[in-house]
């Protein structure tokens, strides 16, 4: 992975914290991150393609939803940087988590965001 292709895509607040939101939680679908982000859905939808474009971040369909992941087989690197920004950002995620939070657990918010 190119790191400048990497931090260009990290550059930017909502991509950061989409990322670091979906390392913390391992998957996250876009309804549950415009929730935790508070953002609309063609913009986060747009923040997701880039960071799936960059090589981050991975989606799988369940009908018409689509939940991301980290990327499986991105170098050991950027995984350690991605964690180590993780520890050292904990407080700049607590309002997004605190969203997340209100949404309920993932079985009672996949139910209320996105049903089958």
């Amino acid at each position: 992975m190119d790191s400048v292709l990497l931090f260009k895509c990290l550059a930017d607040e909502t991509r950061l914290r989409s990322l670091l939101l979906i390392q913390r939680e391992s998957e996250l679908c876009v309804c549950e991150l415009t929730t935790a982000l508070n953002e609309s859905q063609p913009k986060i939808s747009r923040h997701l393609a880039q960071l799936r474009s960059c090589g981050l971040l991975q989606d799988r369909r369940e009908g018409i939803w689509v939940f991301y992941q980290l990327h499986p087989d991105l170098p050991r690197w950027v995984v350690e940087l991605i964690d180590l920004l993780a520890r050292e950002h904990e407080t700049y995620l607590q309002p997004n988590l605190a969203n997340l939070k209100n949404m309920g657990e993932r079985p009672q918010r996949r139910r209320t965001c996105c049903p089958a």
